[in-house]
Parts: C-alpha cells; sequence; structure tokens
C-alpha cells in the first residue's frame, strides 16, 4: 500500500496520481472528518486555484525556496491542472493578475472534482484517522502507526498534511512533528501571506472597509522596501487583502529588526497627480460649499472612511465646505495621497493563508519529491520551506508536488 498522510490539495492530488500507476492500492489518511476543509475557504470560498504566469514567473513568485519548484512545475503545470479539472467538469477561468478560479465561483466544486478523480483511481480514503509516528526499518518506511494505536504496513507514504496555518481545518502542525521524528530538519512555521497589524486605534472604525486601485508602499525609516497597485481591507486591529498580504513577509522581517519605525503609506487617489487631485477637491468644495466639511467629501471617498479622514485632518467637521483654507485643502490632500499606518506586527498563524519555514528543501529530491534521508518517504505541499505571494502560487505548488510525489511514489514499487 501507499500512504498518502494528508487530504488536502497536495495529498488528493499525490493519491490521484500514484494510484493511476498503482491502481487499487492508495489509501489516504485524514484526521479530519472529511477531506479539503482549508481548500474550501481559499479565495473566500471561491479557490483561487493557480495561475497563468509562465515557469519563470511562477519561480520567481516564491521568496522564499522557489528554484526548488522548477521541476515539479514542468511536470504538472498551471496548464495541466486546469486540463484535469475540466475532464473533471470544472471549467475554469482567468481574472485579473492571471489569477485561475472555477467559473462556478466554488471552492466546493474544486474539493469535489478531487474526491472524484480518487474514487475514479479506486483510491481509498480513510478520514477521522490520525497519523501520530511514521515507522522506520534500517532508514526505510515500513509504515505508519495511528492515534488508535493501530499499526498499518506501507511500501511508500506521501506526507501532505499541509502546514500550521487556519488550524481549525486541520493544519496543526503534524506533519513537521512526524517528518522531524524520522530526522528531517524543520525550519520554525511563521506565518506567511498574513494580515499586518498596526498601531493607529482608528482602522477598527474600519473594519471590512475593501479599498481598490490604491498604491501601498512599505517602508522602514526613510527606506520603501515595496510598491504595489491593487486592493487591500482594513481588519479590527490592521490591514490585509492581496496587497497587504503580499507585502507581509518584507513587513514581517523589518519588524523583527527593529530599530526604525515601519510604516504603510497609502495613497487612495494614484490614478490622480497632486496638482490634479487639489483642483478636483476645489471642484468638489465650490460644488458642496454650503455643506459642512464632514458631508462634503461623499464624492470623493467611501462613506466608511469619511469620518476617519476627517478625524485625521484636524480641519472642523462642521465648517462649511466654501470657507476651506489653501492650507486646509493640501492638508487633505496630503493625507489622501499618504495615509499612514505603523505596523507592529504579522498576524499570527491562526490567521495567514500559507505558512513560511517547514521541511528543508535541501533534505527533499526535487526530481521526486523523496525523502534523501528515508527511502519510500515522500513529501508534498506546504510542508515544505517553500511559500509564494498570493495569486494562486501556493495552491498550484501544492498540486504540483503533489502529483510528482505520488507519481514518484508507484513509480518506486512497480
Amino acid at each position: 500500500m501507499i500512504a498518502v498522510i494528508g487530504g488536502g490539495p497536495a495529498g488528493l492530488m499525490a493519491a490521484i496520481s500514484a494510484a493511476s500507476i498503482y491502481r487499487g492500492r492508495v489509501t489516504v489518511w485524514e484526521k479530519m472528518p472529511q477531506v479539503g476543509r482549508k481548500l474550501l475557504i481559499t479565495g473566500k470560498g471561491r479557490c483561487n486555484l493557480t495561475n497563468t504566469a509562465d515557469i519563470e514567473r511562477f519561480v520567481a513568485n516564491f521568496p522564499g525556496n522557489g528554484k526548488f519548484l522548477y521541476r515539479c512545475l514542468r511536470d504538472f503545470s498551471s496548464q495541466d491542472l486546469c486540463r484535469w479539472l475540466a475532464g473533471q467538469g470544472v471549467g475554469t477561468k482567468v481574472e485579473r493578475g492571471g489569477r485561475v478560479f472555477p467559473v462556478s465561483d466554488r471552492a466546493a466544486d474544486v474539493v469535489r472534482a478531487l474526491v472524484n478523480g480518487c474514487r475514479q483511481q479506486g483510491v481509498t480514503i480513510r478520514t477521522g484517522c490520525r497519523v501520530i509516528r511514521l515507522l522506520i526499518s534500517d532508514q526505510r518506511l515500513t509504515g505508519l502507526q495511528l492515534a488508535s494505536g493501530e499499526e498499518v504496513a506501507a511500501a511508500a507514504a506521501v506526507v501532505a498534511t499541509g502546514g500550521a496555518s487556519y488550524p481549525a481545518t486541520g493544519s496543526t502542525g503534524d506533519g513537521y512533528r512526524l517528518l522531524a521524528g524520522v530526522g528531517h530538519s524543520v525550519t520554525e512555521p511563521r506565518p506567511a501571506l498574513a494580515p499586518l497589524v498596526v498601531a493607529e486605534p482608528w482602522v477598527a472604525d474600519l473594519e471590512g472597509l475593501s479599498l481598490r486601485n490604491v498604491a501601498v508602499s512599505l517602508w522602514q525609516g526613510t527606506a520603501e522596501l515595496a510598491g504595489l497597485f491593487g486592493e487591500m481591507v482594513f481588519t479590527a486591529n490592521g490591514v490585509s487583502g492581496p496587497v497587504i498580504l503580499t507585502m507581509s513577509r518584507l513587513a514581517g522581517q523589518a519588524a523583527e529588526r527593529g530599530g526604525q519605525p515601519v510604516r504603510l503609506l497609502i495613497n487612495l487617489k494614484p490614478a490622480l497627480s497632486p496638482e490634479t487631485l487639489d483642483l478636483r477637491l476645489q471642484r468638489d468644495f465650490d460644488r458642496f460649499g454650503r455643506r459642512q466639511f464632514k458631508n462634503a467629501l461623499s464624492q470623493l471617498l467611501p462613506r466608511k472612511l469619511i469620518p476617519v479622514a476627517v478625524m485625521l485632518s484636524g480641519i472642523d467637521p462642521d465648517k462649511p465646505a466654501s470657507q476651506i483654507s489653501r492650507s486646509e485643502r493640501q492638508r487633505l490632500q496630503e493625507l489622501l495621497c499618504r495615509l499612514t499606518l505603523t505596523v507592529t506586527g504579522v498576524a499570527g498563524l491562526e490567521q495567514a493563508i500559507v505558512t513560511a519555514g517547514g521541511v528543508s528543501v535541501k533534505e527533499v529530491d526535487p526530481r521526486t519529491m523523496g525523502s534523501k534521508k528515508i527511502a519510500g518517504l515522500y513529501i508534498a505541499g506546504e510542508l515544505l520551506d517553500i511559500d509564494g505571494n498570493t495569486g494562486g502560487f501556493n495552491l498550484q505548488a501544492a498540486f504540483s508536488t503533489g502529483w510528482l510525489a505520488g507519481r514518484s511514489a508507484a513509480a518506486g514499487l512497480v
């Protein structure tokens, strides 16, 4: 038997791949009551499953050990994934930034396709079964032990339990413990693609507000660390959304270094030059001259943001718009171009989309996903010390490493 430990995207794809060669002799062991729990919530339930980027751009979108992925991405690319899903009746569509989603916008359809693919290949899926130990003899995998105490013989195993983010879905770091127990080096897991926590208390008033087409730059002292254009959202104690998630690795590293403050500068109107924005403000204040300042920004800003902008501007909220002075207008213009937040840290693993850290890729053969320490042992998905930017890159890495690991495990037995 080939044992696949973990029923997420990497594990299910590994099982399908392995069973296509080793049919009827592959079992998935999943500790949760159902498989694909974490996959169901990706992309806000829509499942951003891959990206149309070519292999070079894919690798470039993995600041953590991206080069390790070349082989698996060649063997099972984003095009291969979309073709496979199409064969299961799941059409895909491409959105901004090359992001690929199921046409239905339902992550459940992707999970259903993976489960159906397992059934078609004769894969057995055992849920509610937690693996607590890998059984090894003479540096070769011989089986696994369940939490019940039962020992199960296995000729090969793919460990694909996921990382440590969103632990409620079952990703509680079990795989790290299993692999450390047989001699693998594990870099301490830490949050990646995570919301940022900020010092400003007024962000709580903006919780849930999403901003599109904003320019966000990350600074430490006078040094600009990154700058991106896109979408963000305010949380109860900070900010999240695609732009923020992509910056979170750099922001976290800068905050850990200490020293000068780490700040986010948000340009709410990046399409307008300062001069054009000033003319826009003049027109609005002329148009709504009889209104109080607090009521004169309805055409410029989202409703929820107006009270905060008024407060931060320092302009009397009850002052008639027609009486706003040039210096006050310039102060408001500066605020709209440089809304500033002070980063104090990165949200924890419970809020992170993916986990950074994990099993050292130096101990895994990128040509097979096989362990260099234990024969018959393969490792796939988020357990590996690889993490990519937002946009479907991480899920494709899970599918690709899973596919290669499963195929390699089976090929080693036939």
